[in-house]
């Protein structure tokens, strides 16, 4: 129903107008009624007319000073129909110039008025309908802006399309708000929109349906912000669609927008994955790292807990990694690669400790399972506990164990010195051996010579090294452990039964099929 405010001196005029005349036939509902200009003024701005009737000979304000009030004090006046008791062509005039919608000489035809009410509720409803196809072409032209700005588009004309329609002039201070409802209803942005009082739309809907608002922070605050995002978090959630609202750090500019947006995408994406929903503010570290580089030296930080032997601290550390989660934005599969490579990692420092690395993943992944597999924050936090706790029990155990034993020692001792001028006579000066007994105990606990062993260490990593890297051949041959070059090529081709320059060419001939499958591990 339109709305229709009847504004008279006479008390019997405005009854006579509420009684007389059909307003429901023709789509209308008296709202309300005023006997004066002031009063009519304050009930226009409350009640938002459709249609005003009023009189045009009234005290304080007449009824063409009412009309050129309004216009300036409402950003959508009524249409009037003006009443006079006075056949006078100028008042007509002067309300048509004031573009009033019907002039009407009292006493009133009530046909009369019943056409003119069926002719401007025709006309509200063609004007509703353009405003609305308008509010429409406007709102998607503003969605493709502000998408083209979150995808990375960049450009002046851009920046200047999106200044104009989002009135963005200059560079004020930024924020976006990010609301995932999971299902995605059809109406969800104008749900979400519902709970703003914005002059200017700045929302938009993104690939995956998620709404987006761009907000100016002199316009709408923080503590405003956060009162809407809780607002939004408890009006919209329910069990079989859980809300997550998020909202981005303050940028400046329309440059602000992209990353405004993704950083709001990577706090929903990371609460979704932790199966938390509700309303989140950006979190801040004393000296901002990314999320690659914050987990990573969490994990270094696990990995020397975990080596030093202290249960408590290991399970610390694990607890510092999920709780540095609770404000990042790192995904599940971040984590899943970081808990995989600690598995690795560990497995190497068993097995050079002496311990059976394959039985420990075993006994591991008995009962947790493969990281890999793991799709949710508890799962995989389990999982480290439990992981890192055995390996630090076992570690420390193998340390123990080979406090006293010498051959492991030495053993150790070659696998990290095997770069240098080693011999089996200043390796047994320093564990204060016999040579010959130290050869005897060698063989025996590696099953190789002791020249043997070493060259196959020094040999694997000129192949490592000649892989990896563009250095010369003479350079490697020093690098691992020969001085004289001629000497390691000769070795080289006992081991490989290749030189070392056509094992380089072969295997960067060999790069793109290998890139096309799984890279061998050595």
């Amino acid at each position: 129903m339109l709305q229709v405010l009847l504004v008279d001196d006479e008390p019997w005029v405005l009854e006579g107008l509420r009684t007389m005349v059909n307003w429901e036939k023709h789509g209308f509902q008296v709202c309300g009624e005023a006997l004066d200009g002031p009063e009519a003024l304050v009930k226009m701005q409350e009640l938002r007319p459709e249609l005003v009737v009023t009189d045009i000979h009234m005290p304080v304000i007449s009824g063409l000073e009412l009309i050129e009030r309004s216009k300036r004090l409402m950003g959508k006046p009524p249409k009037f129909v003006i009443l006079s008791g006075y056949d006078d062509f100028n008042y007509a005039l002067t309300a048509m110039r004031q573009r009033v919608a019907e002039y009407l000489l009292k006493p009133i035809d009530e046909d009369e008025f019943e056409v003119i009410l069926e002719r401007l509720g025709q006309t509200i409803a063609e004007e509703r309908e353009m405003e609305r196809s308008s509010s429409r072409k406007q709102s998607l032209f503003k969605n493709n802006i502000l998408n083209r700005l979150i995808q990375g588009e960049e450009g002046a004309r851009l920046e200047q399309e999106a200044a104009a329609a989002l009135q963005l002039e200059g560079d004020p201070e930024l924020r976006c708000m990010l609301v995932d409802a999971g299902a995605y209803p059809p109406d969800l942005k104008q749900r979400v929109l519902g709970f703003f009082s914005l002059t200017t739309d700045r929302s938009f809907l993104d690939g995956l349906g998620r709404v987006g608002v761009i907000v100016r922070t002199d316009e709408l605050p923080q503590p405003r912000l956060e009162e809407i995002g809780l607002a939004i978090s408890s009006g919209l959630s329910n069990p079989e669609s859980p809300v997550i609202i998020a909202v981005s750090s303050a940028g400046k500019g329309i440059r602000s927008i992209r990353e405004s947006y993704l950083q709001t995408l990577e706090t929903v994406k990371a609460k979704r994955e932790q199966g938390k929903t509700g309303f989140f503010l950006p979190c801040h570290y004393p000296q901002p790292l990314k999320a690659e580089e914050l987990l990573k030296g969490k994990f270094e930080q696990l990995l020397d807990a975990v080596v030093e032997g202290e249960p408590g601290t290991v399970e610390a550390a694990v607890e510092e990694i999920f709780g540095t989660l609770a404000c990042g934005h790192t995904g599940v599969e971040s984590i899943r690669v970081s808990a995989a490579n600690m598995e690795l990692t560990l497995c190497r420092r068993i097995k050079k400790a002496g311990g059976d690395a394959d039985a420990f993943m075993v006994r591991v992944q008995a009962d947790d399972g493969d990281p890999g597999g793991m799709s949710n924050y508890p799962d995989l936090k389990r999982h480290l506990h439990r992981l890192c706790r055995e390996a630090s029990l076992l570690l420390a155990g193998l340390r123990r164990k080979n406090e006293n034993n010498t051959m492991f020692q030495v053993i150790q001792y070659v696998d990290e010195e095997f770069r240098s001028k080693l011999k089996l006579q200043t390796l047994a000066k320093k564990f204060h051996m016999n040579p010959t007994y130290l050869g005897q105990v060698f063989k025996k606990e590696t099953g190789k010579a002791f020249n043997e062993y070493l060259n196959e260490k020094r040999i694997e990593e000129a192949k490592r090294l000649l892989k990896r890297t563009p250095m010369k051949i003479s350079d490697i041959a020093l690098q691992v452990g020969y001085p004289n070059t001629d000497y390691f090529i000769s070795k080289f081709k006992q081991a490989t039964g290749m030189l070392p320059s056509a094992y380089k060419s072969e295997f960067m001939n060999d790069v793109p099929k290998k890139e096309a499958g799984p890279k061998p591990t050595e």
